[in-house]
């Protein structure tokens, strides 16, 4: 009985190390992100945080939830037939005028750390401009997707800078990442391995 409890008490420390190991840490005043290794980071990545009315909260998080192929159930944007935007900051609130749809915003490898609200991949126009999530380049939200696990710490800290003024240019906003998403029928959907690249690895 002792040996069983002792495996068991290993086991489980084991895998609370191995959840540590990766961490992430938003600084949102600078709009970064960091992925840590065993406390060290490994890599920085610019990021597109809440704007106000919409902010990201702060604090200390776990990743609760990895889906990599992830849409929002409220924000998207509403399109004609021929797939050209009518409005570009759309929720599932409006109404959609006949000739038009609804198509939910994509947020592909969408790391979830708290409630409604994660880090993923999606269009950054160099300023706060989300509902709230943690937007960041596509090659960089894999590499963060790969690293982390269910359980990984996230530490958001910081604020919008108050001497700004951040505005939504609603003509291109989010534009570039719904093309891709949409018109690129090769656009990867594979399998997302762990660990993540040797290159990421901090020796």
């Amino acid at each position: 009985m002792k040996l069983f409890v002792f495996a068991f008490v290993t086991l489980d420390c084991l895998a609370r190390v191995a959840l540590a190991q990766y961490s992430v840490q938003l600084d949102l005043t600078e709009q970064k992100a960091y992925l840590l290794y065993h406390d060290r980071a490994v890599m920085e990545s610019p990021i597109s945080s809440g704007r106000p009315g919409h902010l990201t909260p702060a604090g200390t998080f776990q990743i609760t939830n990895k889906d990599l192929n992830h849409v929002s159930s409220i924000y998207g944007r509403i399109v004609d037939r021929q797939n050209r935007t009518v409005v570009a900051d759309a929720d599932t609130d409006m109404p959609t005028p006949a000739g038009t749809r609804f198509v939910n915003a994509p947020m592909r490898y969408f790391m979830q750390f708290a409630p409604g609200i994660g880090m993923h991949a999606g269009y950054l126009p160099g300023y706060p401009a989300s509902h709230g999530c943690v937007r960041m380049p596509e090659q960089n939200a894999i590499a963060f997707f790969k690293a982390v696990s269910v359980g990984s710490p996230v530490v958001v800290f910081g604020s919008i800078p108050r001497s700004r003024q951040y505005q939504v240019d609603t003509r291109d906003n989010n534009q570039r990442y719904y093309d891709r998403f949409y018109r690129d029928p090769g656009y990867y959907r594979g399998r997302v391995f762990f660990p993540p690249p040797f290159a990421f690895w901090p020796f």
